[in-house]
């Protein structure tokens, strides 16, 4: 085991391309002692897919960095597959559900009508890869494990991407992830933010006239907003009891600001200029948020005020950097951000709007 990327090669995928999962055998070659291969953990919730089809959702050139939030992260050889998520299973039942990332090593190509090939693991590689989710740290407590994941090895398995690098947006579009009309409309409104902060005394004036246009466009405000509480004080917060299920409806940006100290935060969370999209629509409760593991020390920890997921309000990486992040991470909202509506109502909206006819 030493990483041989010989039985691969670059496959150089793209969005919509099918792949099939190479054997236990073959991924077992390409690993570390650790159950990694340049740097990148292969985890226990792969094992299933081994033999398995499936096709290419985004390529992963690059991730955001939600550890130390040092911006954009470049990754090399990488994609995301459809309906591939961590469950947390062994990971202390952490509840990010975060999307697995698939380096090619472990890959090949595929034919649409190709079927599954399942291949059980080897009792060889589950033992290397059980191994490899746990840190081994003198003196810590059985009973409170450190983990490691994809999460927490991504400063390890990439290296630092400054949003102007250009070939980033070239590979976008090559790959399929971003149309060119996005990539030219986010860029231009990340140009924009930089001319908003840069200090030089007409911040105000152009936040201005991006809310007039967009006002006239029926669009969103300026998304990036400071929060209405000083930082350090009491911020607010309300159980609804919301539950898996349930439909809600996002309150607007004022409402939300009013919430969040100047920093964005509430509680400890923070929201997102990136959230601000969804302000005003209504989504499905998909999980209610109680663990999660820190990736910067990789503890399990429970949060002392539980917070929600919405069901297809994934980050799509517009006005944060990395802009076009492939990622897909699910936003936290707080319940008071959010206001509980008539399920049953909106079922039945859904239900006459995909009726036959319409």
């Amino acid at each position: 085991m030493a990483g041989d990327m010989s039985i691969a090669g670059k496959l150089d995928l793209k969005v919509g391309d099918w792949v099939m999962v190479r054997s236990a055998e073959e991924i077992l070659a390409t690993l570390d002692a650790n159950a990694r291969f340049e740097e990148m953990p292969f985890m226990p919730q792969m094992l299933q897919r081994c033999g398995r089809k499936f096709q290419v959702r985004k390529r992963a050139h690059k991730v955001c960095d939600t550890a130390f939030g040092t911006g954009g992260r470049q990754l090399t050889d990488a994609v995301f597959l459809d309906d591939t998520r961590c469950d947390g299973v062994n990971y202390g039942g952490c509840e990010l559900r975060c999307t697995i990332i698939w380096k090619e090593a472990w890959l090949r190509r595929a034919d649409a009508s190709e079927p599954d090939r399942p291949s059980a693991a080897s009792g060889q590689l589950e033992s290397l890869v059980l191994a490899g989710t746990k840190k081994v740290s003198p003196g810590q407590p059985s009973s409170d494990p450190l983990y490691v994941c994809q999460a927490t090895q991504l400063p390890a398995a990439t290296k630092l991407l400054p949003w102007w690098k250009p070939n980033q947006y070239l590979e976008d579009y090559r790959s399929g992830n971003v149309a060119l009309s996005d990539i030219i409309s986010r860029l231009a409104f990340l140009v924009y933010a930089e001319l908003v902060a840069s200090g030089l005394g007409f911040g105000s004036a152009l936040r201005w006239i991006y809310n007039k246009v967009q006002a006239i466009r029926g669009g969103q405000p300026y998304p990036v907003r400071p929060g209405h509480l000083p930082i350090g004080g009491p911020t607010p917060s309300i159980n609804l009891g919301l539950e898996e299920g349930e439909y809600v409806r996002v309150k607007s940006g004022e409402e939300i600001l009013a919430t969040v100290d100047e920093l964005l935060v509430n509680k400890g969370m923070g929201f997102s200029p990136e959230m601000m999209s969804y302000c005003g629509k209504t989504f499905r409760i998909s999980q209610r948020l109680r663990r999660l593991i820190d990736e910067k020390t990789g503890q399990l920890k429970e949060l002392k005020t539980p917070c929600l997921v919405l069901e297809g309000a994934d980050c799509e990486g517009t006005c944060t950097r990395p802009l076009s992040c492939p990622r897909a991470c699910p936003p936290y909202w707080r319940e008071i951000w959010l206001e509980r509506v008539n399920t049953n109502a909106v079922e039945n909206l859904n239900k006459a709007a995909s009726a036959p006819g319409r």
